[in-house]
């Protein structure tokens, strides 16, 4: 099966329209969402295509097929406008592998109890394997740090890929 995995949409439409055509077109399980998801936060600017309301629209359509957790940015009022559930965290089954999703800003570590760990938060793409865990950070789909374009993941049976907002490959890895 395959995952989109995105993180830190800060309120970007855009954002969210490119998202769901990659979803759309592609034959996924579901989104994963790491959380920051409407609001841009106190320490970043505003996204070029900043608009909450289009977001919460277009996320709601999609609503069963997003599994999402709680951003450092995230307030109570998403949870009343957002139609799918928005979890602190959560332990997932993804192709047979124990996976633990949270937003990353107080990420714990799972060694031995997850094989694949996604976080987000810092808006840097990350995806390494260390002591048979495999760390994903699918970077920020909106407001990109660390010299990185906006970028996004894919998770598939037999690798895991991230991908810039031009679909170039940023990172690669087997699993």
């Amino acid at each position: 099966m395959k995952y989109l995995v995105v993180s830190d949409i800060h309120g970007d439409a855009s954002s969210v329209e490119f998202i769901k055509n990659i979803y759309e077109k592609g034959n996924f399980e579901c989104i994963l969402n790491a959380g920051d998801i409407l609001y841009h936060g106190p320490r970043n600017d505003l996204p070029k295509d900043y608009n909450p309301k289009l977001c919460i629209k277009l996320l709601n359509e999609l609503k069963n097929n997003i599994i999402a957790v709680w951003g450092n940015c995230e307030a109570e009022v998403d949870q009343m406008v957002l139609d799918f559930k928005i979890n602190k965290d959560i332990d997932l089954n993804i192709n047979n592998m124990k996976c633990h999703m949270e937003h990353g800003h107080h990420l714990d570590l799972y060694e031995g109890k997850a094989d694949i760990i996604i976080s987000g938060h810092t808006h840097i793409p990350v995806l390494k394997r260390e002591n048979n865990i495999i760390y994903l950070n699918p970077g920020s789909i909106s407001i990109p740090k660390g010299g990185f374009e906006r970028s996004y993941a894919i998770i598939d049976d037999k690798k895991i890929t991230i991908y810039d907002i031009n679909n170039k490959i940023i990172y690669e890895l087997e699993i």
